[in-house]
């Protein structure tokens, strides 16, 4: 950890934004609680997210389970491939994420195979860094926490690793919420579980961790977005995977030539950009970048990461991907339902075509109660699902294997309305602590020859609005300030009321906790006088002061809050 990452997590910790968890049983490595301040700045993320996708594009929240059975996962695929490679010290034994210890000799070291993690070991001569003992072989290491659901081992269970899970098997719930329209945004925020190997770098690599991820379902050939004109002619600085070199582009510049694959992509990659820059991330100090095709998510088509540069490096704090039809795909085809949208056409079509049809005098006397429901799944199968004259239809979670006295192939000729079709996935997944903690670093400013710490931070993120202090806690001073901060506080302003210490260690204390403005009540507030009935603002960044009246206080700060600027109060 750098010094200034240490320095940054020192203050975190002193002034209650986070805390190690279970610090006083030694800690464990990859978890952190939220302290009072950690919370409101924490919201205070989550709800800039909410503004723009629920408020601005106006898509709709669900809340899922985090327990998931393991019958989700083997369809999402996290059960086969979501795997990190490790490596043990032969001497310690202690655990290591094999591609994290060649990453100072190779670029993007996490596309190697253990065989080529193995010889990069030996070519770099990489050793333990705890002991300096030889690394062993290299395996797979599954992150998800296993459990199980009900009593003794009743149902295997999973913490999930993503919320994205709970909206995809809610989808047919969604969709017909939405009237059977697309396209279809959803968010999601909460707890998300990963087993990681060895975390050792803050909030950047948590066990436990939390998640703001949207999944919007759009029409696969018609991937343009109504807003995209509004947005199309700003800058992003890009990474392509075909060049990995930085290029700054407009945003239509790069869907024009092919650089991000489609506008629907493209409008939620500089929505990321919005939504960061407006949470206090340096622009200077913010890219995006393509993964590489060996790098790819098992269900990704594309997808581009938003790296900021930190104490750590570059690091992804947000991940915007084409999830394709991967997702949806998969859950129709290990439960059994349907997870198409209905594609309506102008005009009624005339179409041949082979169909599968149940043959419903068979099925009754075999499948009795549940005869309807498989003559349902026979029905929604496609000819190519025939193999060998069998086919394997689900119905309530079993399999059931029909031979052709269950069902047949017909040709037929039918007018039809439209057509089913699979809708794809954008999915801008956004690391909630990452962002926190990316947030707090870039606002972080200290200076070592005064001994003195700000943070800059925006003020729709921090978690105090205003400082409210009495020059002295007599004279009826702290009577004005208390009515001033309980008004600005129920005015849904976050204040801090503070009357012990001398006015600078008072406006150091706001400073370091990034507080926007404060307000001091003295005695020419409260005396005959021109500045009776007025009290002195100060502004975090400027440092300036302004006497302004009591009755105008409320209205100043909601006018700051809205973005004015200080020197125009």
């Amino acid at each position: 950890m750098s010094d200034n990452a240490a320095e940054l997590m020192a203050l975190c910790k002193r002034r209650g934004f986070i805390y190690p968890s279970f610090e006083i049983y030694g800690g464990v490595a990859g978890m952190y609680d939220y302290g009072p301040l950690g919370c409101i700045l924490k919201n205070n993320i989550v709800e800039a997210w909410r503004h723009i996708y629920k408020g601005r594009e106006g898509f709709i929240e669900i809340d899922s389970e985090t327990v998931n059975p393991r019958d989700v996962f083997k369809a999402s695929g996290h059960l086969d491939n979501f795997s990190d490679l490790i490596t043990y010290c032969t001497k310690c034994q202690a655990p290591f994420r094999a591609d994290h210890m060649v990453k100072e000799f190779i670029d993007n070291p996490d596309v190697l195979s253990p065989k080529e993690l193995e010889e990069a070991f030996v070519k770099y001569g990489v050793k333990c860094p705890e002991c300096g003992g030889e690394l062993g072989p290299v395996d797979e290491f599954n992150l998800m926490f296993k459990t199980y659901i009900g009593p003794g081992s009743a149902r295997i269970g999973y913490m999930r690793p993503e919320t994205a899970q709970g909206i995809f098997v809610n989808y047919t719930n969604l969709y017909r919420y939405n009237r059977e329209r697309l396209p279809l945004g959803v968010l999601q925020t909460g707890r998300s579980y990963r087993n990681e190997i060895a975390p050792r770098q803050g909030m950047i690599r948590m066990r436990e961790f939390n998640q703001m991820e949207v999944e919007l379902f759009v029409d696969p050939e018609d991937k343009d977005w109504a807003r995209f004109k509004d947005i199309e002619n700003e800058s992003l600085d890009l990474i392509p995977n075909t060049t990995l070199q930085l290029t700054t582009m407009t945003v239509k510049e790069a869907v024009e030539k092919g650089v991000i694959a489609n506008r629907v992509l493209a409008y939620f990659v500089y929505t990321t950009k919005q939504l960061l820059t407006t949470l206090g991330i340096d622009p200077k100090r913010l890219r995006f970048r393509e993964h590489e095709k060996d790098e790819m998510a098992h269900y990704a088509a594309d997808c581009w990461d938003a790296e900021v540069l930190l104490s750590y490096g570059w690091t992804e704090i947000v991940g915007i991907a084409d999830r394709g039809s991967w997702d949806l795909s998969r859950h129709a085809q290990f439960s059994g339902q349907d997870m198409t949208h209905f594609k309506k056409y102008d005009v009624p079509k005339e179409v041949e075509m082979d169909k599968v049809k149940a043959k419903n005098k068979a099925l009754g006397p075999r499948f009795k109660g549940k005869a309807k429901d498989v003559a349902a799944a026979i029905e929604s199968s496609k000819p190519e699902d025939v193999k060998d004259g069998k086919l394997v239809v689900i119905v309530d979670g079993e399999s059931i294997e029909l031979d052709g006295e269950s069902f047949e192939v017909v040709h037929v000729k039918e007018k039809i309305a439209g057509d089913r079709v699979i809708p794809h996935v954008i999915e801008p997944s956004h690391g909630l602590d990452r962002i926190f903690y990316s947030v707090l670093e870039h606002a972080y400013d200290h200076d070592d020859k005064e001994d003195y710490t700000v943070l800059h931070l925006a003020p729709v993120v921090a978690p105090i609005k205003v400082g409210v202090f009495p020059l002295m806690e007599k004279d009826g001073l702290d009577d004005v300030a208390k009515q001033i901060y309980d008004d600005i506080h129920r005015s849904n302003a976050e204040a801090y009321y503070d009357g012990s210490g001398t006015i600078g260690k008072r406006y150091a204390r706001m400073d370091e906790i990034g507080t926007p403005w404060c307000i001091t009540v003295d005695y020419e507030t409260v005396e005959d006088g021109p500045n009776r009935g007025t009290v002195t603002i100060r502004d975090r960044d400027s440092k300036e002061q302004k006497r302004i009246k009591i009755d105008d206080v409320k209205n100043i700060i909601d006018r700051l809050l809205s973005g004015s600027d200080f020197a125009t109060i």
